[in-house]
């Protein structure tokens, strides 16, 4: 495996892929997603979509949501985890938006409301089809990235502004695609290297599996 990585070339079979692969949770508007992605931190994307649909039934817009407690929307969201807050920053997002034409499309005016950082914000602008802004970096991002060599550490900024570092803007959507083979491939225990895209110029791969097996 060659010392230094031409990140550019090397990330391309990455982005091929998992071109236009739609994110894991199963949102049918902008506005279910912006709630949906504030659900789903420090929770699994697979039990938001469960809850989703009855929640999204009482509350099928921004305005029906504005008009809601957080006592009210605790009721329907009791075993999602830190569910105390995630009601509190719904509530308060909604006052704010007021209206689904009203959602924010920009990094800046979405990571400004609450409950929503610059992952989330990410993962809104991608599935929004605008230009990226910065990198996707969830908990799959956390482990592929160090892992691939690409970014290095445990901090998602850090690893963000690394990735941003050595790939151009308009191969930001990286991001997601180290999630996706991070769910499907990469995973934290027995890993399916043999069969992933990326083995050719993975560290993890080349340094760590070959070198011990």
């Amino acid at each position: 495996m060659p010392a230094k990585v031409n990140w550019p070339e090397a990330i391309k079979p990455l982005l091929k892929k998992y071109k236009g692969k739609k994110h894991p949770l199963e949102y049918k508007s902008i506005y279910q997603l912006i709630v949906m992605v504030v659900l789903s931190a420090q929770d699994s994307d697979r039990h938001i979509n469960q809850i989703a649909p009855k929640f999204f039934e009482t509350f099928p817009d921004m305005k029906a949501l504005s008009k809601a407690t957080p006592d009210v929307l605790v009721k329907y969201i009791s075993d999602v985890r830190n569910f105390g807050n995630k009601a509190k920053w719904l509530w308060e997002m909604a006052d704010i938006i007021k209206e689904n034409k009203n959602i924010p499309d920009t990094l800046e005016t979405l990571t400004a409301l609450p409950g929503i950082g610059r992952k989330s914000a990410n993962v809104i602008l991608r599935e929004s089809g605008k230009e990226p802004e910065g990198v996707i970096v969830d908990l799959h991002v956390v482990r592929v990235a160090p892992r691939l060599s690409i970014a290095s550490g445990a901090d998602p900024k850090k690893i963000e502004k690394q990735i941003m570092e050595a790939l151009p803007q308009s191969e930001w959507d990286a991001g997601m695609a180290m999630s996706f083979l991070g769910r499907e491939i990469c995973r934290p225990t027995n890993p399916k290297c043999e069969i992933c895209v990326m083995n050719k110029v993975c560290f993890y791969y080349n340094e760590v599996i070959k070198k011990s097996s």
